[in-house]
């Protein structure tokens, strides 16, 4: 039976580098490409077939910071698919990045170089701001939006005699001192996408804590240091091309500095060939590269805690219920100012 593999922020970067190794891996699976942007998701499905010309590659139109999107989604998921093997939760944002130039260049030229370019620790800050669902947008789509998504999908993704996998794009600058469990969204910080990727991180062990027994897992991966979109757009360019040859020669020394999106998809494409009950729910998969630029996988133990995991779960199906109580109350708005206006006419 063919698989079905769902992949959000599927359209650049991580995303599409996946995509193409999964191709490669299994020419006959379903691929399902999730994006906000649609031409651009259709530019990525076709640079795709243009490879693999017999895919079965669809497109489905999901924004994660939009509830409603989400719901919309999921439905059209659940009228397309009658099972989920792999959901591959990439889409992510980190708007408005600040760096530090002053600690920046201080740490170019000090031992702690690796450890800063790794983790951005000390050195990056966003400003996140209010969506149209009144939630931090940063909050909302690097995580709430897919919790929500996998809530709705639940019924496919927990079967009889059916393991499927939910895997979270994290990252290396995911830190506990940047979360709070009395400001989940991070509404009154500075390092949202920080605190929303140590997020994903209890909640996948939550989800595991809570799912497993139903044959849905989730793991957590890290991609490294790649250079994206996202990632390129926290310095000026000129910046880049200034330390792009000082980055490969760092790689020499650390494994960390994946830079391309191929490496980077390196443990979401060895977690595909796994079976999901045999992954550790406890630690996080990084991509890592030697210094000749082979890539590889390995485990890292997470600092989650149990506790203070079940807390934030229980927290988020709470928000859930607001979440969708909003959703149902606009769309009745909605129907009566349709209704007034048929009248009218």
């Amino acid at each position: 039976m063919e698989r079905v593999v769902i992949v959000t922020g599927a359209n650049s970067g991580i995303g599409l580098a996946l995509c193409e190794r999964l191709l490669t891996e299994d020419s006959r699976l379903h691929l399902c490409l999730a994006c906000r942007n649609l031409q651009r998701a259709e530019a990525a499905r076709s640079a795709l077939l243009t490879s693999h010309a017999n895919a079965h590659v669809d497109l489905l139109h999901l924004d994660v910071g939009s509830v409603q999107s989400v719901l919309a989604a999921a439905e059209e998921i659940k009228t397309r698919y009658s099972r989920i093997d792999f959901l591959y939760l990439n889409a992510g944002i980190m708007p408005n990045p600040q760096v530090d130039i002053k600690a920046f260049f201080k740490g170019l030229f000090s031992r702690n170089v690796i450890n800063m370019f790794a983790t951005a620790e000390g050195l990056l800050t966003q400003q996140d701001r209010i969506n149209s669902d009144g939630l931090q947008e940063v909050f909302a789509t690097n995580l709430f939006g897919h919790f929500v998504l996998i809530r709705e999908l639940e019924p496919l993704l927990c079967q009889p005699h059916q393991k499927s996998l939910i895997v979270w794009t994290s990252s290396s600058n995911a830190r506990r001192s940047a979360f709070s469990l009395e400001d989940i969204q991070h509404s009154h910080g500075s390092e949202p996408y920080s605190s929303s990727k140590y997020a994903a991180d209890m909640l996948s062990v939550a989800l595991n804590n809570h799912k497993n027994q139903q044959g849905l897992f989730s793991s957590v991966i890290c991609p490294g240091l790649v250079m994206t979109n996202l990632t390129y757009g926290i310095l000026p360019s000129f910046f880049w091309t200034l330390i792009m040859p000082i980055m490969y020669l760092i790689r020499v020394f650390t494994n960390t500095f994946t830079l391309t999106p191929y490496n980077g998809s390196e443990s979401l494409h060895w977690l595909f060939r796994q079976k999901p009950e045999s992954l550790d729910p406890r630690v996080k998969y990084h991509s890592l590269t030697s210094g000749l630029g082979n890539c590889y996988t390995a485990p890292r133990k997470m600092d989650i805690d149990d506790d203070m995991s079940e807390i934030f779960y229980r927290k988020l199906l709470e928000l859930e219920k607001m979440a969708r109580k909003k959703v149902t109350e606009q769309k009745a708005d909605k129907d009566a100012c349709d209704q007034i206006l048929n009248d009218v006419e």
